[in-house]
């Protein structure tokens, strides 16, 4: 099992991924407004990893149960 394994069959739908990336990006920008650098640079990351693991290379087929 990993940490955060996003491609688990939970984030298929894609509604699930948008909020995820949206709430993860949502939190680094407040961390930057409210001038903490290193969180905004570690949530911006996550948002941008998630961006791209969610709509660039997104493949239903690896969102199966490989349980």
């Amino acid at each position: 099992m990993k940490f955060l394994d996003l491609r688990h069959p939970f984030f298929l739908p894609l509604w699930r991924r948008v909020i995820t990336v949206a709430l993860v990006g949502g939190w680094g920008l407040f961390e930057a407004v409210t001038g903490n650098i290193g969180w905004a640079v570690v949530f911006g990351g996550a948002a941008l990893w998630c961006a791209y693991e969610f709509f660039a290379v997104f493949d239903p087929e690896n969102y199966t149960d490989q349980s």
